[in-house]
């Protein structure tokens, strides 16, 4: 079973809880869950925006989901998301920094400065343009 990220939300948030008992129903029942990169990006994104959780929080609910043995997911795509996230930043950003090596990308560019100093502080080479002059 293919899970979108409401099912995700609803089975870590308890907000209204007979759709929490049915996603949580769902989970269980399901002989494989694949749980998409970009479901846990928008995952996260609700999560900290919408519900106000932490890093922690959201980091905690992640791991848990990928516990399972049941969960198909990219862990090496995830894991440098939880990375980032752990690390104060964004989950999506180390999600997207990870994906963009793997194809062959060594530069992450971006107008976020706490991005880039987070990923830098990982070891990966920034091109912040928000501190780039114009036309240069």
């Amino acid at each position: 079973m293919i899970v979108d990220t409401n099912v995700l939300l609803r089975a870590a948030v308890i907000d209204d809880a007979l759709q929490t008992e049915q996603a949580r129903q769902c989970l269980r029942d399901a002989a494989q869950i694949f749980v998409s990169t970009v479901a846990l990006c928008e995952f996260v994104w609700v999560a900290r925006r919408f519900y106000r959780m932490s890093s922690a929080e959201v980091a905690h609910a992640i791991r848990l989901l990928v516990a399972d043995r049941k969960v198909v997911f990219d862990r090496a795509a995830v894991e440098a998301g939880l990375s980032l996230l752990e690390a104060g930043g964004d989950f999506a950003d180390g999600v997207i920094a990870f994906e963009g090596r793997r194809l062959g990308g060594e530069i992450f560019a971006t107008f976020d400065r706490k991005a880039a100093v987070v990923l830098e502080k990982a070891g990966q080479e920034c091109l912040s343009l928000s501190d780039q002059p114009i036309g240069h």
